[in-house]
């Protein structure tokens, strides 16, 4: 990778994460690794709890903590798998989003091994992030190989399979958008004849506007022109915001605001899955946060998680995958935010 002076975050995330997918064309993966237990979790859990008053229904409802591997690449790729897997179990999670199926210097494992060896560890494999589409006709992605994707996914147990890429294959106007959605309603009808919900996580770009019609939200051509029976959306709630700082002012300078939160209310069954991505306010930042562990930022979980769970029917309708692009240590990180958001309890109304 290019060194740059200042790079973009985003971009870095995007390019990064990429190159992980690219390794999972070989389906295979696993293995073993020893990290040595934390104790400080239990404790970190009590003192974060007692923070929080200790009183109320928990937020997270239980069963749907979830973490995004490609937060512990750096252990997946020196240790394996099997070492991660415990590492989580003594965390308290209960589910994996997988980001690529191999391990690196670990040894190959199978598909069949990779969903045993999770569910030995008490975790079920929810959901895995492929690419969009490639250049390269043998490429692992939904439009060069969407059978293979589906076959792996099945092999897996996955109920959700989806693309951290945006639909900006064909450009950003609204008509490369409506494409796009064309597509993934393609894609999202072969998820479904599998058992599977095909979905699409955000980045902030999604967020724009659309480079012919400056009045249209990107994301609004995409919830309108995707199947809400076939295409399901993974909402970053970071990314989400780093959107809304972004872009609440259209081109033109008149004020667009939108409330990430809104966009699930309004429709919580497309919402099956969200990244619980915590930053700290920064309006010197391009994004408006700097990434930090969940529970150091200035995103209110408590709310947001509280306002969708209390929702009629809605309690055990998501799942909830912790994740932090550059964590300075990926296990402390899973272990923090994982401590945190079970000490979050519903404030009474």
């Amino acid at each position: 990778m290019s060194r740059i002076s200042q790079p973009d975050p985003e971009l870095t995330h995007r390019l990064s994460r990429r190159g992980m997918l690219g390794v999972a064309a070989g389906a295979t993966a696993a293995a073993l690794l020893g990290a040595a237990a934390t104790p400080a979790t239990a404790a970190e859990s009590t003192s974060a709890a007692a923070a929080s008053g200790g009183r109320g229904r928990p937020v997270l409802p239980p069963g749907r903590l979830g973490i995004q591997l490609y937060s512990l690449r750096d252990k997946v790729s020196t240790l394996g798998f099997a070492p991660v897997f415990a590492e989580l179990e003594k965390y308290g999670y209960d589910e994996v989003e997988f980001a690529g199926y191999t391990q690196g210097s670990a040894g190959p494992i199978t598909l069949a091994q990779l969903k045993r060896l999770a569910h030995s560890h008490g975790l079920n494999p929810i959901g895995s992030h492929v690419g969009y589409y490639s250049d390269d006709p043998n490429a692992y992605t939904f439009a060069q190989n969407l059978t293979k994707v589906l076959d792996d996914a099945q092999a897996l147990g996955l109920k959700h399979i989806g693309t951290a890429s945006g639909p900006f294959r064909y450009g950003s106007t609204v008509d490369a958008w409506k494409r796009a959605a064309a597509e993934f309603n393609t894609y999202g009808a072969a998820a479904k004849k599998r058992g599977m919900k095909f979905y699409q996580h955000n980045h902030s770009d999604e967020f724009g506007f659309a480079s012919d019609n400056p009045k249209v939200r990107l994301y609004d051509v995409l919830l309108a022109e995707t199947d809400p029976d076939l295409v399901f959306l993974e909402m970053d709630i970071f990314w989400a915001y780093a959107g809304q700082f972004r872009f609440s002012t259209r081109p033109d300078g008149k004020p667009a605001p939108f409330d990430p939160l809104r966009y699930v209310l309004k429709q919580p069954h497309r919402y099956p899955l969200f990244h619980v991505k915590d930053g700290v306010s920064d309006p010197t930042n391009q994004f408006g946060y700097r990434m930090v562990d969940v529970g150091d930022g200035d995103i209110d979980y408590e709310k947001f998680i509280s306002a969708v769970t209390r929702l009629r029917g809605e309690r055990l309708a998501h799942h909830w995958q912790t994740e932090h692009d550059q964590p300075t240590e990926s296990f402390t990180f899973a272990r923090r935010s994982s401590a945190y958001l079970h000490s979050l309890r519903e404030k009474k109304c």
